[in-house]
């Protein structure tokens, strides 16, 4: 198909029986922040959350009579998916829909309640793409493909042809999220049909980037496993009719990884109050690497292209904004193993905002602490901490930019409490300031040694924090009379979630284990800290 045909099939669409026009609104936070001019194409606003109605109903719409009778199948994983159930309902036509098994369950629940048949098959797109091609062999459906069909690709670039009326003129750039490239060249065709002059710029998730290894490879190519995070552009190769149309079309292609992802959702909250999708947050992501690394550009213009995200998700898109946003920073440190060192090492970080601190006893030399800080300041700012803290004396190592300490080693500081000395471990609530934790280290002043200590900042009013210390049976009275003194919140472990987690016969799984001291009052011995253990 040619250009300007593609464009008149844009134009002549009939999208809007079932899409709304959706706004284009100025982000005016980030705009500020940015300095340039970012707006928003809202199409987490559409019926379904997300513009592939669009292109399922746009391919629908011209089924002949007897193809109507057959009914359809589509291969998703949730976007289109929800996109087709609608459409086949507003026709009156059978659809049957193959997910993969890893789609989030907002998703398939989506699907069904629009009236679509669904059967879950296979990890990512790709072998559930296989068994709707199998599908339609045995029963004689027609199959909707998500991204490679001109009429599907004309009735995603409606979007284009919107922006382009909504604005009052052309933008210097627009930045798309492409997984099969279905938007990427319905876009691509509309505005350099109508605005050869904006540039179009593709982004993709790392781990992902199935449309930059065709145009590098001059062709469609399969990539093998691809990431899914962002699962509704999890592809491991790009349609041959959007390479097609969009190859020579598109000015730049860029990756961005799931941290800038995920602090792309949070701008866009920031802006509009609206959670959108890893894969919607795609543009936005892509407009801060783009400006990262010089591009140019007054007006730019971010697809949202939806917002069908599992609420189990959002924990962990929480939990990476603020690095991915350059907020927050995390570094181990190691500090001497005597009383008082704890304090120095907090009066040393300064008056900046914890936003986790993770310690265990190691052994009677040192310690190794995890810290999560809040800092606004940029690289230069993480590489003056670091500098001072090194000229204290402590070893510190920079674990911001480490997807093995995110993940996983902030959650193993760990080590055993010092031979057979009684531990006793203790809930908290912190008030959520600079300062609490040095104010509580201060009263404490070395009397009682800390074996443990886990805090992480949960964005609530109060931080949640789990500490053991070493206590001698008859200093229990003037410990708790501290604790009382601090004013914080507390209450002894001593429920049957601690009996669970440490008991005698998970020892050698958890390390963990449980003794009675003289007066048969039961406490608790922890070697090392699980996360789903904190209070």
């Amino acid at each position: 198909m040619k250009p300007l045909n593609l464009l008149q099939s844009m134009v002549a669409a009939p999208v809007h029986a079932v899409a709304r026009q959706t706004p284009v609104e100025q982000a005016a936070l980030l705009s500020e922040r940015l300095g340039r001019s970012i707006w928003f194409k809202r199409e987490d606003l559409q019926p379904v959350f997300s513009f592939k109605l669009r292109g399922a109903y746009a391919r629908m719409v011209r089924l002949k009579p007897e193809e109507r009778q057959r009914g359809v199948v589509a291969a998703s994983a949730g976007n289109h998916a929800q996109g087709v159930a609608l459409a086949a309902a507003r026709l009156g036509v059978q659809a049957r829909v193959i997910m993969p098994c890893t789609t989030p369950a907002i998703k398939v629940d989506a699907v069904r309640r629009l009236g679509a048949e669904v059967i879950l098959h296979g990890d990512a797109y790709d072998s559930a793409q296989a068994r709707a091609h199998a599908e339609c062999g045995q029963t004689g459906a027609v199959f909707i493909h998500p991204f490679d069909d001109p009429d599907v690709i004309a009735g995603q670039g409606s979007v284009a042809i919107e922006l382009l009326r909504q604005l009052p003129e052309p933008p210097d750039a627009v930045f798309v999220p492409v997984g099969g490239g279905g938007l990427l060249a319905g876009i691509a065709v509309a505005i350099k049909c109508l605005s050869p002059e904006t540039r179009v710029i593709g982004v993709e998730p790392e781990g992902a980037a199935s449309f930059a290894a065709a145009l590098k490879a001059g062709k469609p190519v399969d990539i093998g496993p691809v990431n899914l995070f962002a699962d509704g552009v999890a592809v491991r190769k790009v349609g041959q009719w959007p390479f097609r149309l969009a190859a020579d079309r598109v000015d730049e292609m860029i990756a961005v990884s799931v941290d800038e992802i995920c602090a792309a959702v949070h701008d866009v909250f920031l802006d509009t109050r609206a959670v959108i999708e890893p894969a919607g947050a795609l543009g936005v992501a892509g407009i801060h690497r783009y400006l990262a690394r010089g591009g140019q550009g007054k007006t730019l213009v971010a697809i949202n292209s939806g917002a069908n995200i599992g609420f189990e998700r959002m924990a962990h898109v929480i939990e990476r904004a603020e690095i991915g946003a350059g907020r927050e920073i995390l570094f181990a440190a190691t500090i001497p193993e005597r009383a008082g060192s704890f304090l120095e090492f907090c009066r040393a970080l300064g008056q900046r905002e914890l936003t986790e601190f993770n310690y265990r006893y190691g052994s009677h030399e040192q310690a190794h602490v995890f810290v999560g800080l809040r800092m606004d300041g940029g690289p230069e700012q993480r590489g003056e901490l670091y500098s001072r803290l090194k000229a204290r004396g402590y070893e510190v190592l920079d674990l911001t930019d480490n997807e093995l300490a995110r993940d996983h080693l902030r959650h193993l500081v760990g080590g055993r409490a010092p031979g057979d000395q009684r531990e006793l471990l203790y809930r908290f609530r912190f008030p959520e300031r600079p300062g609490a934790l040095e104010t509580f280290l201060t009263g404490l002043a070395g009397r009682w040694s800390i074996s443990l200590f886990h805090y992480r900042n949960h964005g609530s009013a109060h931080g949640r924090v789990l500490a053991g210390f070493l206590v001698p049976a008859y200093q229990q009275q003037a410990f708790e009379g501290f604790l009382a003194s601090t004013g914080y919140p507390w209450e002894a472990v001593n429920d049957r979630a601690a009996d669970f987690f440490l008991a005698d016969r998970l020892q050698e799984q958890k390390g963990l284990v449980s003794r009675r001291d003289a007066e048969g009052k039961r406490f608790t011995v922890a070697n090392s800290f699980e996360p789903g253990f904190a209070p």
